[in-house]
């Protein structure tokens, strides 16, 4: 159990991940992406005589059995196999994010980004409804997410995914580098 809780190395979870691709090609044909978990709970819930809802969502009920194994997945990890140790920051990072104000580690992510209060503020807003906007879009619009795309896409050796990953590299490099400082000093 100790080891679990520890972090594991980059190639442990990258092969946990990578493996799951040919298992869902193998036993059953089936695609990995989250994002269009959302257009098969629109269209089970809310159909609303909109064409692009309009199709079986029953064929892709194993999504949502997919999305509730990462959500308990989830909720075991920060139970019980949580670290009680505070996130591990490198000191250059530190640094910088202290120039910006955050220097709370004690959670998964700083408390001066994403809490209640934050949201209340010019630079809250902007990353988390704005960028939550931006990717939900872009997601809708590049036709599937950065998993999908990046993971299953590439796998299968698809040109418009290589597209889509290239462009997420770009956009997240963009946005790292040059837009983020910015909003970080609002």
């Amino acid at each position: 159990m100790e080891q679990l809780s520890q972090p594991w190395p980059w190639w442990a979870a990258g092969t946990i991940i990578g493996l799951i691709v040919p298992a869902l090609l193998i036993l059953g044909n089936k695609h990995f992406g989250i994002s269009a978990n959302l257009r098969h709970a629109c269209a089970a819930c809310l159909p609303a005589n909109i064409k692009f809802f309009k199709y079986d969502w029953k064929k892709e009920i194993w999504n949502f059995f997919f999305v509730g194994g990462i959500i308990a997945g989830a909720f075991i990890a920060s139970t019980l196999l949580a670290n009680p140790e505070p996130v591990q920051v490198a000191p250059e990072l530190a640094a910088e994010l202290k120039g910006y104000g955050i220097t709370d580690y004690s959670g998964m992510v700083p408390a001066q980004l994403f809490s209640w209060e934050s949201l209340l503020s010019w630079r809250g807003f902007i990353m988390l409804v704005a960028g939550g906007f931006l990717v939900g879009f872009g997601s809708r619009y590049a036709g599937g997410c950065t998993s999908g795309h990046a993971i299953m896409g590439l796998s299968d050796l698809q040109w418009p995914s290589l597209i889509a990953t290239i462009f997420f590299m770009v956009g997240g490099f963009i946005m790292a580098n040059l837009i983020l400082p910015h909003i970080l000093t609002l």
